[in-house]
C-alpha cells in the first residue's frame, strides 16, 4: 500500500520509513525540505514539499495514499512560527482534513505516553491532537509511546553527551522521576504494523520499552559504558526551568528544553496493570535497555559544519619528508593501522570493541581529551591516500578532518585538513582560548609522530588557518553532507540503524 508519512526525517520518522520500506510499502514523505533531503531517503521513497502548519502547502499530498502516518510534531516552541497550537494541533487538523479529502482509509497518529494526564503544554497539545484524530471518518489509531531514544534523540542522547563531556552532570530535581523509554527501531516496527493491520482500528494504544529508568539510573549506566566518572549535580525543577530560559535569552542553546523539564516532573510510564501494546498487541520482542544504550553510545549522528555557529574555518597542518622507509601507500596503511599510537600522548584513543586496526568507513573513534572529556569522530571516507572523519554529536566542533598522504615535488607529504565551526556558543568561547592551543598541539604532535614512523628527513610541521567565504563554505558543507548521507545509506542497507 502507499503511505504518506509526516515528520519522516526525525529519529522516529527515519526509522519508520525504513520499516515501511522493509515491509514492502510505497512511501511518500511530507517534509518542508523534501527536495534537499530526498537523496538521503531509501530508494523509491518520494517527497512532497510542505509544512503541516500551512494548510495550502499540504493540499494533494495524500492523493493516492491508503494510509497517513502522522508523526510530525514539536516538543519545544519557537514562536511565532512554530507553536504547539500551529504544529501539534492545527497541523494535525489539516492532515486529517487532507486525508478525508483524498479518501485515505486509515489515519495513524503518534501521540505521547501520559498525554491524557500530563500538565505540560506539549502533552496538552498532543491530547487535543488525539481528539482531532478521533473525528476522522475512516479508521484511526492513536499510539502513545514512551520517551523514544535513538541516535540524535533530544533526551537520552543529550544525557549521554553530558556524561561524556562534563565533569559534573546536571540532573533535574532528585533525578528519580520515572520514565519508560522505547528503542526507536521497536517503535518503527510497531508503526509499520499499525499501518498494515486491518484488525487494528479506532483504538488507542500505549507502547513502551520493557524497563523503567530515571535520570540517575541512566547517568550510572552511561558512566559504565563510557568509563567516565562524572559526578551528578542536582538542579531544582524551578531553577532548571529558569536556567533554560536564561541561557536561551543570551543566545546559548541549553542541553534540555523548558518543555522537557516540565515533562520530566510528570513521569512517563505505563500505569501498573496497564497494557503494553508493544508486546501485547504488536508481539514485538522489546530491546533491552542495556542493549539500546550501548547501541546509542556507538551510533550518535554526525555533527556537520552547517550545524555549528560562527564562521567556517579551514586549518592545515603538514610535514614534508624525504628518503623515507615507507612510500605513500605504505604510510597511509600505517596511519589506518596505528591511528591510536600516532596520536599525542595527551589524547587517549579508546578501543571500544577491540577492532581498532585498521580504520574502516563507518567506524566510530572515541577519544579522551583533557578539559573537554570524551569526543567522537566517525570515519566517513577511506580511499586513494585520504581518510576523512566527521565530528559526532557532543564534539565541541561541527566539521570534518581529512588526513592525506601524497607525493608532492619529490617529497612525501602528510597533511591534516580541519574544517570546523564551533558546535555551540559556549564551545566557541572555549575554542578561542585554551581549545585552539590544545588543537594546535594535538595535530602538530600527530604530524611529528607520522614523520617519525615514516623515517627519513622531515621538515618542521607547518600550519595555516583561514576563514572560508560563503562559496567555499557551501562547497565544504555539501561535501560533508554527502559523506554523511552515504554513511546513513550504508547503515540502512547493512541492517540495524
Amino acid at each position: 500500500m502507499r503511505v504518506l508519512v509526516t515528520g519522516g526525517t526525525g529519529v522516529v520518522g527515519t526509522s519508520a520509513v525504513r520499516a515501511l520500506v522493509r515491509h514492502g510499502h510505497s512511501v511518500r514523505i511530507l517534509s518542508r525540505h523534501a527536495g534537499r533531503e530526498e537523496p538521503d531517503w531509501p530508494a523509491g521513497v518520494e517527497g512532497w514539499a510542505g509544512d503541516v502548519s500551512n494548510e495550502k502547502s499540504i493540499r494533494g499530498s495524500a492523493k493516492g495514499c491508503d494510509v497517513v502516518l502522522h508523526l510530525a510534531g514539536i516538543v519545544e516552541e519557537a514562536p511565532p512560527g512554530r507553536t504547539f497550537q500551529s504544529v501539534n494541533i492545527d497541523g494535525t487538523r489539516y492532515m486529517v482534513l487532507e486525508a478525508q479529502r483524498c479518501g485515505v482509509r486509515k489515519f495513524v497518529y503518534l501521540s505521547s505516553l501520559g498525554a491524557e494526564r500530563g500538565q505540560s503544554a506539549y502533552h496538552k497539545s498532543k491530547y487535543v491532537g488525539e481528539d482531532v484524530v478521533r473525528a476522522f471518518t475512516g479508521d484511526w489509531l492513536v499510539l502513545r509511546p514512551g520517551a523514544v531514544y535513538g541516535p540524535g534523540d533530544e533526551h537520552v542522547s543529550v544525557l549521554l553527551q553530558l556524561v561524556r563531556t562534563l565533569p559534573v552532570v546536571p540532573t533535574v530535581g532528585n533525578g528519580e522521576q520515572p520514565f519508560q523509554p522505547i528503542w526507536h527501531e521497536d517503535l518503527a516496527e510497531a508503526l509499520a504494523l499499525a499501518v498494515e493491520r486491518d484488525d487494528l482500528r479506532c483504538a488507542t494504544y500505549e507502547l513502551a520499552g520493557p524497563e523503567q529508568t530515571s535520570q540517575n539510573d541512566l547517568v550510572e549506566r552511561f558512566r559504565a559504558i563510557t568509563g567516565r566518572s562524572a559526578v551528578q549535580g542536582t538542579v531544582p525543577e524551578m531553577l532548571a526551568s529558569w536556567g533554560v530560559r536564561a541561557l536561551q535569552a543570551i543566545g546559548i542553546e541549553p542541553p534540555i528544553s523548558d518543555a522537557q523539564v516540565s515533562m520530566l516532573s510528570e513521569g512517563n510510564v505505563i500505569d501498573p496493570g496497564g497494557r503494553n501494546a508493544l508486546t501485547d498487541v504488536f508481539a514485538i520482542a522489546p530491546t533491552r535497555l542495556a542493549d539500546g544504550l550501548q547501541w546509542l553510545a556507538d551510533d550518535q549522528p554526525e555533527q556537520l559544519p552547517n550545524e555549528g555557529v560562527g564562521d567556517l574555518r579551514r586549518k592545515r597542518f603538514w610535514v614534508d619528508m624525504r628518503d623515507t622507509r615507507l612510500n605513500a601507500e605504505q604510510l597511509f596503511e600505517y596511519l589506518r593501522e596505528h591511528f591510536a599510537e600516532l596520536m599525542p600522548s595527551l589524547v587517549q584513543v579508546k578501543d571500544d570493541h577491540g577492532a581498532m586496526d585498521p580504520l574502516e568507513e563507518g567506524q566510530t573513534v572515541t577519544m579522551e581529551i583533557p578539559v573537554r572529556g570524551q569526543i567522537q569522530v566517525r570515519v566517513a571516507e577511506v580511499m586513494d591516500g585520504r581518510m576523512t572523519m566527521l565530528t559526532v554529536a557532543g564534539h565541541p566542533l561541527a566539521g570534518a578532518v581529512r588526513f592525506l598522504v601524497e607525493d608532492v615535488g619529490g617529497a612525501l607529504r602528510f597533511e591534516i585538513q580541519v574544517y570546523e565551526r564551533s558546535a555551540t556558543t559556549v564551545d566557541g568561547l572555549v575554542m578561542r582560548t585554551i581549545g585552539s592551543r590544545l588543537q594546535q598541539g594535538v595535530w602538530t604532535g600527530m604530524a611529528e609522530n607520522v614523520a617519525k614512523a615514516a623515517g627519513g628527513i622531515a621538515s618542521p610541521v607547518q600550519s595555516e588557518a583561514a576563514t572560508l567565504d560563503d562559496r567555499e563554505a557551501t562547497v565544504v558543507q555539501d561535501w560533508a553532507a554527502e559523506l554523511s548521507g552515504q554513511l546513513s545509506r550504508n547503515a540502512a542497507s547493512s541492517g540495524r540503524g
